[in-house]
Formats: structure tokens, C-alpha cells, sequence
């Protein structure tokens, strides 16, 4: 079997990540396996990505997938795919999906891996769908499409080979404090601004907000104004996510919508206890009270209350974090996923009579 996987989406983000992580586990795959081969596409300009990539054992190709007049991408992608030979094409996001020719001698499936409540402009093409949550998977199904060509699989919680610890002094932080991480982008979506106004009658409490966007001034702005900003801390966009959640007293998720939320997924893996809200993604997997605390999305003073829970209640974090890892082992782990992946095409092929 041969796969192209095809990104086109900006320099970090969630999709982005997944692309990353499941590029990567199916290299390790195929390792062990000389009947499966990969290469990938993605945006030119992200010399980053390339490289991590290549240095996971990744033929990677970088196009530019620019607007109405670029003619380059596709013309080169029909190269690439002309000469690979794919059985297996999967796009993420909708960028790549427009842009990825469809196969209309079917000599190659088209997938389309979707992670939020798309619109199917860009998707006339696509053969058969892939979702993160059974409730995309249920508006795929109302927008029309045949059940039998979308599967509902899970993100997996990918971690670093080897994780470098982080320490509190790295980041300016006291070693004596109650710390509380969120990994998310600084936009409006994720709530980050609920995050720090509950923190605020939190002694002795610092807050890590491990990501970078486009209202960076506005949270920092907003922690000045609440006297807090001594305790918040603007980390960037960072790789080491593994080594953050185990620095950490709590994981916060603090979302206001989020279509899956990965976040949760990484903090089981790393066992940090979890508090998040009642956002669709998380919703749709968290068990309240057994695997972490929900709160409801910008009730402030209940974020509060579940993270001093998780601070002074006696045994909670214990089992929220023997609860959320079982789930991660059971239902969210990287073989599993990588399993599900390699199945779904292998079904589709054969249905399709197009044999690997």
C-alpha cells in the first residue's frame, strides 16, 4: 500500500499537529512493515516541519498552495503522484483538499480527514471521509454523504522520544506554587481570557499558556489589569507538551468551542489531572467527576471551584489521573490509531477493488 498525506495549513495548530504526529507514527509503522510505503505534501515555508519530517524517516515535498493563480501546486503535485504511484491519498483540511486532484480513473482514493463542522465546497471530490468525533461523523451523514464512507477515528496523544524535563525555575516560576498549564492558541475560541480572571482568587497559583495567536496583548492586557500578570506566563508555541503536563499541578481546557480538543487526550497520556469545559469535543469523550471536572463554558467562578478541587480535595487528582489514563490506553493510544487508519484504507481499497 502506498499513502500521500497532504497538508496545506499554517505553521502551528491543531490539525497541523495531528498531520505531524500521524506522518511520524506511520513512518515508525512502516519500519516493520516493507509493504507499506508514505510520502507527504505540505505547505512550502515551514522549514520546521520539513525537517521534523525528513528526520522521521518522511519523503516530504514542500508546494506553495497559494491562491487562484498558483498553477504550480497542482501541476507538481500530479508529478509527485504520477510518480509514487499512491493507492491512498489523504488531504487535511480544506486548502489540501482543493487542491489535491481527484482520481477519476480510480487508480487512487481520496480521503479527506476532517476535525471540525465543515462546509463540503472543497470536498466534491473526496471518496471517503475520516472524522475525530462520532458527532462530525453525524453531520457528514446529514450534509448527505453515504455512512459507509466515513469512520469516526480517534486522535492519539503523540509525546516526544524523549522528554527533557521542564523545571519551574526554566519558566520563572516559584517551586512551592500550584501550577496550572493550558495548551492552546491565543484566540478567542479557547477561552484562555475565563482562564486567567479564575485564577485571580487562587493563592499562590501560577498559570502556564503554552501556545501563541493573535490576542497575545489583549490576555496580557487583560492579566495586568487583574494584577495577575506576575502569575501568568506567556510561553509561546512549544513542542515539548509532554514535558510541560508533567510539570504541571492541572491541566485547564478551558474552550468555548472546540470541535475535539486534543488536549485532553495529552493530559490522560501525561497523567495530569484535567479540568475542562463543556465544549462539543471534550463533551462528547470526558466522563465528569471520573476522568477529570467539567465546568461550563465561561462560568468563571465554577472553573475556579474544579481547579481548588483538584488542588485541596483529598484523592481526586489521584483518580482522575488513573481514570483519564486507562482511557487513554483503552481508546486513544498511537497503535491503536495508526491501526484504525491503515484498516479503513485497506477496507476502502478492497471495496473499491483497487488492491495495494
Amino acid at each position: 500500500m502506498k499513502i500521500l498525506q497532504v497538508m496545506a495549513g499554517a505553521e502551528n495548530g491543531g490539525a497541523e499537529a495531528a498531520f505531524e504526529d500521524m506522518c511520524l507514527a506511520l513512518a515508525e509503522r512502516i519500519k516493520d512493515n516493507p509493504d507499506i510505503e508514505m510520502q507527504a505534501i505540505i505547505r512550502a515555508g515551514h522549514p520546521e516541519r520539513l525537517k521534523r519530517l525528513t528526520d522521521g524517516g518522511v519523503t516530504a515535498y514542500a508546494l506553495p498552495f497559494g491562491g487562484m493563480l498558483d498553477f504550480i501546486t497542482q501541476w507538481k503535485m500530479k508529478r509527485i503522484i504520477k510518480d509514487f504511484k499512491p493507492q491512498i491519498v489523504q488531504t487535511w483540511m480544506s486548502r489540501a483538499s482543493k487542491k489535491t486532484p481527484a482520481s477519476h480513473d480510480k487508480s487512487y482514493l481520496k480521503f479527506s480527514r476532517l476535525g471540525g463542522y465543515y462546509g463540503l465546497k472543497y470536498y466534491k471530490s473526496t471518496d471517503y471521509f475520516v472524522t475525530n468525533t462520532p458527532d462530525i461523523k453525524r453531520h457528514l451523514e446529514e450534509k448527505g454523504i453515504d455512512p459507509s464512507r466515513i469512520r469516526h477515528i480517534n486522535n492519539f496523544a503523540a509525546s516526544e522520544k524523549e522528554i527533557t524535563p521542564v523545571t519551574r525555575a526554566d519558566l520563572q516560576t516559584p517551586e512551592e506554587v500550584f501550577v496550572i498549564v493550558a495548551l492552546a492558541r491565543y484566540h478567542q475560541v479557547k477561552a484562555l481570557d475565563t482562564l486567567i480572571k479564575s485564577i485571580v482568587p487562587m493563592e499562590n497559583t501560577h498559570l502556564w499558556l503554552a501556545g501563541e495567536g493573535p490576542l497575545e496583548s489583549e490576555l496580557k492586557q487583560l492579566a495586568q489589569t487583574l494584577g495577575v500578570a506576575s502569575r501568568v506566563h506567556f510561553l509561546g508555541w512549544r513542542t515539548d507538551r509532554a514535558a510541560l503536563l508533567q510539570a504541571a499541578n492541572v491541566c485547564a481546557l478551558p474552550s468555548r468551542f472546540e470541535p475535539f480538543g486534543s488536549t485532553f487526550v495529552q493530559a490522560w497520556a501525561q497523567k495530569t489531572p484535567l479540568v475542562c469545559s463543556t465544549a462539543q469535543g471534550p463533551k462528547q469523550f470526558v466522563k465528569d467527576g471520573e476522568d477529570a471536572l467539567m465546568f461550563e463554558i465561561d462560568d468563571t467562578e465554577a472553573l475556579t471551584n474544579a481547579l481548588n478541587r483538584v488542588r485541596h480535595e483529598k484523592g481526586l487528582a489521584e483518580k482522575l489521573v488513573e481514570a483519564g489514563y486507562q482511557r487513554y490506553l483503552n481508546e486513544f493510544s498511537k497503535d491503536q490509531t495508526v491501526t484504525a487508519y491503515l484498516d479503513y484504507y485497506s477496507d476502502a481499497l478492497k471495496a473499491e477493488q483497487i488492491y495495494a
